[in-house]
């Protein structure tokens, strides 16, 4: 790119983007060409690009439509992210590029939060749900983000951006068939919830698929913070104090004082150089360093100039399985435990890992590894950038569909579950504790060209996520093929273990390959992403 950043979009804004967004689980839907604003787009989330659209004709910048966008979400999406959602996780280049730094609002335990608490048995069971429940949730972080972000980038104040979430609120929308089977399949654990009931059911029967879901209650919390001008007293004034009241009624955790402590902050992103491209990601918590690490481990093994074949796929998994060994062994909350981040990014660990990849590889036996999958959903990405250079790329999520299934009544919000990321067992990395936050799977990521931004990008669907950003990285940077050529190419999903998922556009003959070197090999589809980037002169976006 060598256009003047501030007429780039003027020059061309192209999206792409299926009308509707693709369940997990399901192919991706065929993409469609629609005009956007000359001043920016956002991409990821139906709503959310309406409202971002508008947002940009009205002179915001990328940062002001992705907050807006992000508001919608929170209510325009209640089984995938809320404003008692557990965390966000983002990357911005600001000014040009000048600027760049990644967002960290996970959820943060509360600070009565004991590493031991899930493995307590009682006849042999758990003694506590890390899953569902108020158990599950700790002090949700996404409004703190999305102010934190306003603050320091954005144009527009809070009381403007907060009016669309709260039109949704109040005039409603046809509730979803997928929504509405989410509840009915879970209409026990809902039903047993005083707010949750209020919300997603009527009559004592769970919404049907097109009922008009209206949300009165979180109209009027978010038109107390928009009468503010600020998203703080959701943490500290009246609005925390009463959700801690319902986590002390309903025998959770968090009080006042979790609300009012908790802290959203910017940091330096994790970097790696690929020739005259720079991929900047967000760091611990978050997937990004696992998706660095195979890729500087491909790197070593110059996997871009492997033939196509069976070796360059195994070649692939094998460095897949071994960063996500590490992963689900090693890391957690650096700020509570010690995590050996310089290590595993490393030239020296790419060369002692590229050895044990050549060499499974060679003897056509995988890499014997010892760790246990779990999938997971629940989560939108947004990406953003507009005609004055800047970027966005913002994940926020519930955990699974519905995160807790448990609602603050009076306040028609539900939580995330975010303590749910924990690892149970009291002396794993990421076991809970007091305070920390968990490892979670969102990859916020923005790409450089010759020091300049060019692509924001980042996805749903859980443990997905950051081997569906890494095989866009490889595409794009790696192979240096367009954003569409990027994100339709099909991907490999690997955790760790022998079970090995190829979508069903991967090549039959390497797909037999693998089964033969004894993977256990399935084909459904990958986590959705979504990605704005410059190509070309040209602005694009596509999911």
């Amino acid at each position: 790119m060598r256009t003047n950043r501030r007429e780039i979009l003027k020059l061309s804004a192209e999206l792409v983007a299926a009308s509707t967004l693709a369940p997990l689980g399901s192919a991706r839907a065929r993409s469609k060409t629609t005009p956007q604003s000359e001043r920016g787009i956002l991409i990821g989330e139906p709503t959310s690009e309406k409202i971002a659209n508008q947002v940009f004709a009205d002179g915001g910048n990328a940062i002001d439509a992705i907050v807006a966008g992000a508001l919608a979400a929170t209510v325009a999406a209640p089984h995938q992210t809320g404003i008692g959602g557990y965390g966000a996780s983002g990357m911005i280049a600001f000014d040009g590029g000048k600027q760049v730094f990644a967002l960290d609002a996970n959820s943060m335990a509360p600070a009565a939060m004991t590493r031991d608490l899930f493995a307590t048995q009682v006849d042999g069971k758990p003694k506590h749900d890390i899953n569902f429940g108020w158990m599950s949730a700790g002090v949700p972080g996404i409004l703190a983000g999305l102010q934190l972000l306003l603050d320091r980038f954005g144009t527009k104040s809070i009381e403007e951006l907060l009016q669309p979430a709260i039109r949704i609120c109040q005039e409603g929308y046809p509730w979803p068939a997928n929504v509405a089977k989410i509840i009915q399949d879970g209409a026990k654990r809902f039903a047993a919830d005083p707010g949750s009931k209020k919300l997603y059911f009527r009559n004592d029967r769970p919404l049907n698929a097109g009922d008009v879901f209206t949300n009165p209650e979180l109209a009027e919390v978010l038109q107390s913070l928009a009468k503010a001008n600020s998203l703080s007293p959701f943490y500290s004034g009246d609005i925390g104090q009463r959700i801690a009241e319902a986590f002390q009624k309903n025998g959770g955790l968090v009080t006042a004082q979790d609300m009012a402590s908790y802290t959203a902050r910017l940091t330096p992103p994790l970097s790696l150089k690929i020739d005259n491209k720079t991929i900047h990601t967000a760091p611990l918590t978050s997937g990004g360093l696992t998706v660095l690490q195979v890729l500087q481990t491909l790197n070593t093994l110059q996997w871009s100039k492997m033939p196509i074949g069976p070796d360059r796929t195994m070649t692939q998994v094998e460095a897949m399985r071994w960063a996500w060994r590490d992963r689900l062994s090693l890391l957690g909350d650096p700020a509570h435990v010690e995590v050996p981040q310089a290590k595993l990014l490393s030239e020296g660990y790419a060369r002692e890992t590229a050895e044990s990849v050549q060499q499974a590889v060679k003897g056509r036996k995988p890499i014997p590894h010892r760790v246990v999958a779990n999938g997971q959903t629940g989560t939108i990405h947004l990406s953003a950038m507009d005609d004055r250079g800047n970027f966005a790329a913002l994940t926020l999520t519930h955990g699974g569909s519905f995160g807790s299934r448990v609602s603050v009544d009076g306040l028609g919000l539900t939580l995330g579950h975010g303590i749910s990321r924990f690892d149970p067992s009291p002396d794993h990395p990421n076991s809970p504790g007091p305070k920390k936050r968990p490892l979670h799977n969102m990859v916020p990521t923005i790409v450089y060209e010759d020091g300049f931004p060019i692509m924001a990008a980042g996805g749903r669907g859980g443990r997905k996520i950051p081997n569906a950003l890494l095989e866009l990285m490889l595409q794009s940077v790696v192979l240096g093929r367009s954003i569409t050529e990027s994100i339709q190419a099909p991907r490999i999903h690997t955790e760790g273990t022998l079970a090995i998922e190829f979508e069903p556009k991967w090549n039959p003959i390497e797909v037999e390959a693998m089964k033969v070197a004894g993977y256990q090999v399935k084909q459904p589809a990958s986590a959705t992403l979504s990605s704005v980037a410059m190509e070309k002169g040209m602005a694009k976006g596509m999911r």
